[in-house]
């Protein structure tokens, strides 16, 4: 089990004390640093959607540091991120590697950024099945469904062609920060954090000068 650690607040009732993800929260920070299956994808709706309810007109940071994981419980905090209403800023740190990128692309326009040394990852759905030869070619049917959708996906945020995005998700297509601006996954490369008017990271480093769309 990983450690979490807690931290210490004074107020004038006491002390009181938070696990370091619920302190964050208290700032509109979500924290995807792990693979993305049922629990975490319902971990993160669920903030999401808390936050939402908070305050609908003040930005969401999601933090990600993931290697991706299920595509079906990552299109669940797709949707939600378009769903709600505040802005959902997205920042990689670490990677943001198969599903995982998908997130980093969907954040909110302009809000979307890498710390330098991130590496960032796209490629097209994985699956296996056993059973009869009729069910096989059922889930082969539907994962080539998945895929088209997934490109459509990442075409929307990119401002790339579908036909483009296909080619480059047939095998890995590994990235840097500054190759993922190029790219559209991202507006910016972040090296210093700092708070802007909707409390959103910017940074001394390079914006969206070089990206295709």
């Amino acid at each position: 089990m990983p450690l979490i650690p807690y931290v210490i607040e004074q107020s004038q009732r006491g002390e009181r004390g938070f696990d370091i993800f619920s302190r964050l929260l208290r700032d509109r920070i979500v924290f995807l640093g792990s693979a993305v299956d049922d629990e975490v994808a319902n971990v993160v709706i669920a903030q999401l959607l808390f936050l939402e309810a908070e305050d609908p007109t003040k930005d969401i940071h999601l933090y990600i540091n993931s290697p991706g994981g299920s595509v079906t419980s990552g299109l669940a905090v797709y949707d939600t991120m378009q769903y709600v209403r505040p802005d959902v800023s997205t920042t990689c740190l670490g990677q943001a590697a198969s599903m995982a990128a998908w997130l980093l692309a969907s954040g909110a326009k302009n809000k979307r950024m890498a710390l330098p040394n991130s590496r960032i990852m796209i490629h097209q759905p994985m699956g296996g099945i056993q059973g009869q030869a009729t069910d096989i070619d059922i889930h082969a049917r539907e994962i080539l469904k998945l895929r088209e959708r997934m490109n459509e996906i990442l075409a929307d945020h990119t401002g790339r062609a579908v036909e483009e995005i296909a080619r480059d998700t047939e095998r890995d297509y590994h990235m840097s920060g500054e190759e993922a601006l190029a790219y559209g996954l991202i507006d910016k490369v972040v090296r210093k954090h700092e708070a802007n008017e909707g409390g959103a990271a910017r940074g001394n480093g390079s914006d969206g000068g070089g990206k295709k769309g």
